[in-house]
């Protein structure tokens, strides 16, 4: 198969009722950031994005991340405890709100980008400090000495509260806020048995397969394997990038961490992901559901697999004011001083920002603007403030 597919997801939630209800706080999951190939064989992170991370600056101290929906603190609060990081986040008065908090261990997990290292985020939209760990608000399953926090190497992991520096570690484990944008929603289940082999998980609309393949395997075989899958007459499955292996954790579960009525398994075991670690190239990342945490192994080194797939039949529910948004469109793509854009709405409102999302531009003659200036490389537009749709344009 040809590299470099890019692939695009919406979301919905199912129409049953289930004992499963659960809060949906992330519009959407966010791909790793990881571009750089790593091997010819298919199915490597690089090879497909889905949900590229784009945030927009507020320029008040706060970064939106505009695929999930999460508004963030830009620089983090430095290291403190666990106990004075939750007293912070409930007196926090960042950029005139009050109702930050801790991410939950997915959010904390959604914004690390797998392309760097120490620190894996893009610095260019979160400034760079000293942390090492970033704290959540997720305690470890019958241990509450322990918490989960994300790394600057790109992983999570349970932690002792003891080992930041504030309560006399010898790590630096600091605290970086959140707030909700919007209502969290309330989903009437998680998962689904789709009763062929297959889970789907609602809070991001992935498909999975619910048996973990019986052998274990290298890296390289894992992704053949998943690009040569047929299962429930879908063809398109792959090996999940470790954003979306660490989704479906459950951080109130262990040994495994997955929940075993949607995803069959024996015990804990280790499972890869497509997402190679970039300064050891010779490792990828892996999901461990003793516990849950996410960490590297020698690609030659022989693991389990979960192959995942994208759910297209999504489409049919995508909420209007997305549909709207996609019926506008700019042109020329590529770009050199002037853009036009096509809309239903002639008075709309665009806004034009860098690929650190720094504004460029708002208004609506944008198709009169001369843009020679800006350097070449990629851009964003937004229609009407619906930033869940942002339009990619290069400027040549």
């Amino acid at each position: 198969m040809r590299k470099n597919l890019l692939l695009f997801s919406v979301l919905f939630h199912a129409g049953f009722i289930s004992a499963q209800s659960i809060l949906k706080t992330m519009k959407r999951l966010p791909d790793t950031g990881e571009t750089t190939s790593y091997t010819a064989t298919f199915g490597e992170d690089a090879d497909i994005s889905i949900n590229v991370p784009f945030f927009i600056q507020q320029n008040d101290g706060t970064v939106l991340d505009t695929v999930t929906g999460l508004l963030w603190q830009k620089t983090d609060g430095g290291d403190m405890t666990i106990t004075q990081a939750l007293l912070y986040a409930d007196t926090s008065t960042l950029a005139g709100y009050t109702d930050w908090r801790l991410p939950h261990a997915h959010e904390g997990f959604s914004i690390l980008n797998h392309q760097f290292t120490n620190p894996a985020l893009n610095t260019a939209v979160f400034t760079s400090t000293s942390a090492e760990y970033w704290w959540t608000s997720d305690r470890q399953l019958n241990d509450t000495n322990k918490v989960w926090a994300t790394n600057a190497g790109g992983g999570i992991g349970n932690h002792p509260k003891s080992e930041t520096h504030s309560a006399g570690g010898t790590k630096y484990f600091h605290a970086r806020l959140v707030r909700d944008v919007n209502p969290p929603l309330l989903i009437d289940a998680h998962f689904t048995d789709n009763g062929d082999g297959t889970t789907t998980d609602h809070l991001t609309e992935l498909i999975w397969q619910k048996i973990p393949v019986s052998d274990s395997l290298t890296w390289e075989q894992a992704l053949q394997y998943a690009d040569t899958l047929t299962l429930a007459n879908e063809t398109d499955w792959r090996l999940p990038n470790i954003k979306e292996l660490q989704s479906i954790n459950e951080e109130s579960r262990m040994n495994p961490s997955l929940n075993g009525s949607f995803f069959t398994n024996a015990g804990f075991a280790k499972y890869w992901s497509s997402t190679t670690l970039p300064n050891q190239t010779s490792k990828a990342w892996y999901l461990d559901t003793r516990f849950g945490i996410t960490t590297y192994a020698l690609k030659t080194s022989r693991l389990l697999i979960h192959c995942v797939r994208s759910n297209t039949s999504v489409i049919t529910a995508i909420p209007q004011a997305e549909k709207n948004a996609e019926s506008v469109y700019a042109f020329p793509n590529p770009f050199s001083s002037t853009i036009q854009v096509a809309q239903l709405n002639p008075s709309a409102i665009v806004s034009l920002y860098s690929s650190v999302g720094q504004l460029i531009y708002r208004g609506n003659a944008l198709q009169i603007q001369d843009f020679s200036h800006l350097t070449s490389g990629h851009y964003w537009l937004f229609v009407d403030g619906e930033q869940s749709t942002g339009i990619p344009l290069i400027k040549k």
